[in-house]
């Protein structure tokens, strides 16, 4: 119930930066799936989190390193936004296998490949977790691009400026049965990212310009 009454709270907050959700179809709302997107600025937790809540009615966990949770203002704010932290130290080998589980049991993941926000508004070159929790769980990947909130909130900004909208396109899932057992295959890995990221990059209109090497 708190989440449901702060998910609406909060997109009402943000409605002045809120544009189109599109795609929503695509994600099903009876098993679970990794969702993927691009990740510019704080506000796209917002965007992401209340458009899938307010369609869909379903939370999604997001990944998160455990630095997040160092805080009490930032372990209530994983209230809203349900999180499961990684520990880079080890690899996030027990965040990687409670998303294994969560997917399992149909829950949403939410992960940006990135692993940070951009400093540049252009793209980053992805890391692999992505494709480690998508053969390992044998689970579709929804990627999504997100419009606009470099514009409106960049990393270096205290607030967001006003004066333009967040699109959210959520594209096809992405089947990646022929790489199943390759979860060690470094090249593997990388060529099944770089896929995930190229349809992010045409979903948020811009260009990932990474190859799979």
């Amino acid at each position: 119930m708190a989440y449901q009454i702060t998910s609406r709270v909060i997109s009402l907050l943000i409605k002045p930066w809120t544009g189109l959700c599109t795609g929503i179809h695509n994600i099903p709302a009876d098993k679970g799936v990794i969702l993927a997107a691009n990740h510019s600025s704080y506000l796209d937790h917002f965007i992401v989190g209340c458009s899938i809540f307010l369609n869909l009615n379903k939370a999604a966990y997001y990944l998160a390193k455990k630095e997040h949770f160092d805080t009490f203002f930032q372990r209530k704010w994983h209230q809203f936004l349900p999180a499961i932290p990684i520990d880079r130290e080890t690899c996030g080998r027990e965040a990687l296998s409670k998303a294994v589980e969560h997917l399992k049991k149909g829950n949403l993941i939410m992960i940006y490949p990135e692993g940070t926000r951009t400093i540049t508004g252009k793209m980053n070159r992805a890391k692999t977790g992505v494709a480690r929790l998508a053969l390992a769980a044998k689970a579709p990947v929804i990627p999504m691009g997100i419009t606009n909130t470099f514009k409106i909130w960049p990393k270096e900004k205290k607030i967001p400026r006003f004066g333009k909208k967040a699109d959210l396109n959520i594209g096809n899932p992405l089947y990646f049965d022929k790489y199943y057992g390759k979860d060690d295959d470094k090249k593997a890995l990388r060529k099944v990212t770089t896929l995930i990221m190229n349809e992010i990059a045409k979903l948020s209109h811009q260009k990932y310009e990474f190859d799979q090497e």
